[in-house]
């Protein structure tokens, strides 16, 4: 068996779940679907996702277990052209950070603040 990549889901933890998804499906422009938690202790809104491929899925995450906030871990999401969803960032409610730069032969980078606080990054080849 290969090796996998080191990341295999992410949860991005939020204070107001509609505000959030919210911002989330506006800049990204892909719907979020509902996981029903069998505890009924976490309201999770998962992004579209293929176990199968390269990268990882993830979820919007509200628990009593977890803060949103600056400071921790970093997300970048994968788009075409991350100059399109940092131009979508300020009307869904959230700010930016550091509008697109380059990596060099990595492509390019625009870092976000969403709804709730959190740090993420649009990383793009063009």
């Amino acid at each position: 068996m290969g090796k996998t990549n080191a990341v295999g889901w992410f949860d991005i933890y939020v204070s107001d779940m509609s505000r959030a998804v919210l911002f989330y499906e506006t800049v990204l422009k892909q719907k979020l679907e509902k996981i029903d938690d069998p505890t009924g202790e976490t309201q999770m809104m998962i992004f579209a996702g293929n176990m199968t491929s390269y990268g990882a899925a993830g979820a919007l995450v509200k628990s009593n277990h977890s803060k949103p906030g600056p400071g921790g871990t970093m997300i970048y999401f994968s788009v075409n052209d991350c100059a399109v969803e940092q131009s979508r960032v300020v009307s869904a409610g959230g700010k930016v950070i550091r509008p697109k730069f380059s990596i060099g032969s990595f492509g390019w980078i625009t870092l976000c603040m969403d709804t709730e606080g959190n740090l993420i990054g649009f990383n793009s080849v063009k």
